[in-house]
């Protein structure tokens, strides 16, 4: 204490004081201020003992000593230059330095210097310091979230912004060591997008397990863990050991108001103390913000994310697209595909309004219906556009009003809905011919019933008649008529696809070449014909007689289209179709077919006689010319085997038929007409005859009776199963009707064949089932016999199927 009893011994020498060298003393250890006087080196000359209550340094401990010593590095150099200028102006002003405390830490001190050094007693200069250790921290953590808050506004990179953030931190905390982990929900890992260590270096994105970080994360509590704390949470399994080992340990959680979306570590390796509450107080604060900022950044990089999705789609929409002003009805934006629709540049859609792409009669309706918009209505309609090029076409339309650059404007998506109008009308067409053509077959079903019942009778009548007899005559009328309708019913099966076909493997080369000798005649010499058969064509599984039919019944209609003579050109090829044809084809299936072309350069047809050319009875021709059927005909044919037809024609430029069948990997099969006996062969075996049109059964009866044969006669399916139980006798063929109430015709065979093995079926059918066609293509002891039958047909099919089944 004699530096303090020097110190007053000399403030009472001086002049003016009054008061007793104890006093002072007292006076002087009193005060919050550190008092001393320090020579122009530093040397501490007199400290009062505030000096030990504020720093933990009794006055002995600094007397002698440099004051710089216990002076942060840092602050050093600047304190020194401050002596010096207070030993020249005998002042300076209040300047902030940090000095270590005896026990390590630092402690800011508010210094003001005054020279003493000529005045008696003192000479030195007097140092007065005041301790603003927190005064410090709170203006620290001000500035330190102000600093934060502006990186916020100003920086757009996270990348930068944690950086500049952690500049910031350092001036509280100590955060030489730290990191920010955020949380992947997804993958339930922790990323690293700032990691700054003075051991460790940034790790790659890790399962949360069960780290500190991790503990902190679980609970969404701030958490201070020295050394001590580490050992019970581990103990206690909360916690392991992840990287280098650190005494003092602080993790504060980043929370948004919805949730957590990461943690905020700082660490010390060397000081268990580096840390204490203020500092977790400071920084879960700090961590509100940082949360703020990272959620926030991530939802602009999402929007602008989404903003460059939304422009990607906008700009590679294949729908023409565009946005418009409500008011001015300007284009704004256009994309693409509206460019390539409707032929303008992007340019130019940006000075033309959307009436511009309509036709000027529908330009007024169109501006009154968008001014008659309300807002947040969805449009939605089709409208009559118009192409640069002045084609005009149908679109739908759906547009949706919004806010776009502050402007009322519409998003419209349109689509060309021309080519779907196109094939909308094909199949509306394709299912009108499906229903015309059922109808076709059930009349042609009927029909053929009565004929058979005609011509049964007329043929009974003249086997009994003398030839020269009047009556004769006049049934041979009856008979002739009745072959021209059954013509006409085969006309009509053919239409329907109900005819009885005998599909082989055949190369339409052939049919081709072999029709070419004959169409000459046909046609007339006005009339040059050209064939092109293509080499190496594939086969196809189809009638050769009905193909032949085909290439007749499009020859006759190419030559009345050529009235003044012209060209007929048949070609064949082989094509592959794709999906892309298909897709503008309806019901065609993609596949390797043979193409069959029939063309002419006659009168052509408009678009409406071509959506009624292949309805039966529908002709162009004068009354008593046509009958209608003809390329009804060729329709059916077709379809029934397995292929399409589409016709192409213009007014004034000819017509083109081309039609596809599907290709068979089979050769050719070479068919051979077997001779038929000039008699109609005779039998003694025994039929059983089902028929549920009792004249048409009871001629069918005349006719295997009077071959011979014993007939057992059946109403029906169940009447034939009675009948058949009954006889005692061998049944050795069903002669049956395809169509009856209750049990058909192929039903009726399966069962009679299960209790009488080695049964021979005829089926009689007014037109071709499919299971009958089916059962007679894979069982020899199975025939087919298309009504009206004559009596020597039915006989002979009767004799033929018996000596297949001896044969077998």
């Amino acid at each position: 204490m004699r530096s303090d009893k020097l110190m007053a011994q000399r403030m009472v020498s001086e002049p003016g004081i009054q008061l007793g060298t104890q006093q002072l003393t007292t006076l002087l250890d009193s005060t919050r201020e550190l008092i001393a006087i320090l020579g122009q080196d530093g040397t501490v000359q007199f400290a009062n003992s505030t000096f030990q209550s504020v720093l933990g340094y009794r006055t002995e401990e600094l007397l002698g000593r440099s004051l710089f010593a216990i002076v942060h590095a840092l602050d050093v150099e600047q304190l020194q230059g401050r002596l010096q200028v207070a030993a020249q102006e005998s002042s300076s002003p209040t300047e902030r330095y940090r000095v270590r405390a005896k026990d390590g830490s630092w402690r800011w001190l508010d210094v003001t210097c005054r020279d003493r050094l000529k005045e008696p007693g003192l000479g030195g200069i007097q140092l007065n310091a005041l301790e603003v250790t927190h005064l410090n921290r709170m203006e620290s953590e001000r500035q330190v979230i102000a600093e934060i808050v502006h990186a916020l506004n100003e920086t757009s990179d996270l990348d930068q912004l944690l950086t500049r953030i952690h500049a910031a931190l350092k001036r509280v905390v100590s955060a030489e060591n730290c990191f920010v982990a955020l949380h992947e929900p997804e993958e339930d890992t922790f990323q690293f997008p700032f990691f700054v260590d003075e051991y460790d270096a940034a790790p790659a994105p890790q399962k949360v397990g069960r780290s500190c970080t991790a503990y902190v994360f679980r609970t969404r509590r701030a958490k201070l863990i020295p050394q001590s704390e580490f050992d019970i949470l581990a103990e206690d399994g909360e916690v392991e050991l992840v990287g280098s080992p650190s005494p003092a340990w602080l993790g504060v959680p980043l929370k948004t108001p919805t949730a957590t979306i990461g943690v905020l570590v700082v660490q010390h390796y060397r000081n268990e103390n580096a840390f204490d509450m203020r500092d977790l107080e400071f920084l879960d604060s700090v961590g509100g913000h940082i949360a703020l900022a990272i959620e926030r950044r991530r939802g602009e990089v999402e929007l602008r994310r989404s903003e460059s999705i939304l422009r990607l789609l906008f700009e590679h929409n294949p729908l023409p697209t565009w946005l418009h002003e409500i008011d001015s009805l300007k284009f704004l934006r256009v994309n693409e595909a509206a460019a390539h629709l409707y032929g303008y540049s992007q340019e130019e859609f940006e000075s033309m309004t959307v009436l511009q792409i309509r036709p000027s009669s529908e330009q007024e309706k169109a501006a009154s219906f968008i001014k008659e918009l309300t807002s947040n209505t969805e449009e939605h309609g089709i409208w009559l556009h118009q192409a640069r090029d002045g084609r005009q076409f149908e679109v739908e339309i759906i547009s949706h009003e919004l806010l776009y650059a502050g402007k009322r404007v519409r998003l419209v998506v349109c689509q060309d809905i021309s080519e779907r109008r196109q094939l909308e009308g094909q199949l509306r067409q394709a299912t009108k011919m499906e229903a015309v053509g059922r109808l076709a077959g059930g009349v042609a079903h009927d029909f053929n019933n009565m004929l058979m019942v005609i011509k049964g009778h007329t043929e009974l009548l003249l086997n009994v008649l003398s030839p020269s007899d009047h009556i004769a005559r006049k049934i041979q009328q009856i008979d002739r008529a009745a072959d021209r309708a059954a013509t006409l019913t085969r006309q009509l099966l053919a239409f329907s696809r109900m005819q009885v076909l005998q599909p082989q493997v055949i190369n339409l080369n052939s049919v081709v070449e072999e029709m070419g000798k004959l169409l000459p005649r046909l046609i007339g010499e006005d009339v040059e014909l050209v064939i092109r058969p293509h080499t190496n064509l594939g086969s196809i599984r189809a009638d050769a007689g009905q193909m032949e039919q085909v290439i007749m019944n499009l020859a006759v209609n190419a030559r009345d289209a050529m009235p003044n003579g012209g060209k007929l050109l048949i070609e064949t090829c082989n094509c592959d179709l794709d999906q892309s044809y298909a897709l503008t084809h309806p019901l065609m299936r993609t596949g390797s077919y043979v193409q069959l072309s029939v063309s002419d350069n006659g009168t052509g047809m408009d678009a409406e006689t071509q959506t009624h050319i292949f309805e039966p009875f529908f002709t162009t021709k004068e009354k008593g010319k046509g009958t209608g059927l003809g390329l009804a005909t060729v329709y059916g044919i077709v379809k029934q085997s397995g292929g399409f037809i589409w016709v192409y024609s213009e007014l004034g430029k000819g017509t083109t038929f081309k039609i596809y069948l599907p290709c068979v990997d089979q050769k050719e099969e070479v068919s051979v007409m077997p001779k038929q006996p000039a008699e109609a062969p005779n039998g003694t075996e025994t039929v059983l005859l089902t028929e549920d049109e009792q004249d048409v059964r009871e001629i069918a009866r005349q006719f295997l009776e009077s071959g011979g044969y014993r007939v057992i006669e059946a109403k029906d399916g169940s009447d034939a199963i009675r009948l058949a139980a009954e006889n005692n006798g061998k049944i050795d063929v069903l002669v049956s009707d395809m169509v009856m109430p209750g049990l058909s015709g192929p039903e009726l065979a399966v069962r009679l064949q299960r209790e009488h093995p080695g049964l021979c079926v005829l089926f009689m059918s007014g037109y071709s089932e499919h299971a009958a066609t089916e059962m007679a293509n894979a069982d020899p002891s199975v025939r087919l016999l298309t009504k009206p039958f004559s009596r020597a047909a039915i006989l002979r099919a009767v004799r033929e199927i018996l000596q297949s089944q001896v044969r077998a």
